[in-house]
């Protein structure tokens, strides 16, 4: 029996790896979209975005920070890069799901940065999407090494808007009411979706 999968979204800055780690805590396996991606850029994708844009690896991993002066902005480049990127991903994401199922758990968290924008909503059973105010969202995103107004700006153009994103979610958690609030989110929602034994009412 498959687990039930939700899946748990946001823009960038919203505190989606916070929750997600929450998830975790709480003993729910979560299937990590960046960290996958993270780990594919000191493993097998290195080469192929090498030849895709040469210069951006070093010491056989991606330079990030390079990679990102090639394609944020650039929307031919960014598509090359998806067109690399997205079925190692997928390909990750099936592996995780074979071995959740295995391994018998109930419920999973797909955590999915991309969810509405890759129109992978209805892979999952249920949405999450992790939110904040605009004026707190750009102030964490504004305090990340490396990152300025317009590459901010950038990101959030290739991004479905937050107002959309709450629109479509089954379930919104506010991270700008603190830890201990989304912790208890959390659990209200683990509290919902894991499975309760019933009685036979036939």
């Amino acid at each position: 029996m498959q687990p039930l999968l939700l899946g748990l979204t946001g823009s960038i800055g919203m505190g989606k790896s916070t929750t997600a780690q929450m998830f975790r805590d709480a003993g729910v396996p979560v299937f990590d979209s960046d960290a996958t991606v993270h780990a594919l850029y000191e493993g097998e994708a290195v080469p192929l975005i090498e030849e895709a844009f040469p210069g951006t690896t070093k010491n056989g991993t991606v330079d990030r920070a390079l990679l990102s002066s090639h394609v944020i902005g650039k929307e031919d480049a960014m598509k090359k890069l998806e067109a690399i990127v997205h079925p190692l991903v997928h390909r990750e994401e099936m592996a995780f799901r074979e071995r959740i199922g295995q391994e018998g758990h109930a419920i999973a968290i797909m955590d999915a940065p991309l969810l509405f924008e890759r129109n992978n909503a209805d892979k999952v059973d249920a949405i999450i999407v992790v939110s904040a105010p605009p004026e707190v969202q750009r102030e964490r995103v504004l305090t990340r090494p490396g990152m300025n107004e317009e590459k901010f700006e950038a990101i959030l153009a290739r991004q479905v808007p937050d107002v959309e994103k709450r629109a479509r979610a089954d379930h919104i958690i506010d991270s700008s009411l603190g830890l201990d609030a989304a912790r208890e989110a959390v659990a209200q929602l683990l509290h919902i979706y894991t499975p309760l034994e019933i009685d036979d009412h036939a």
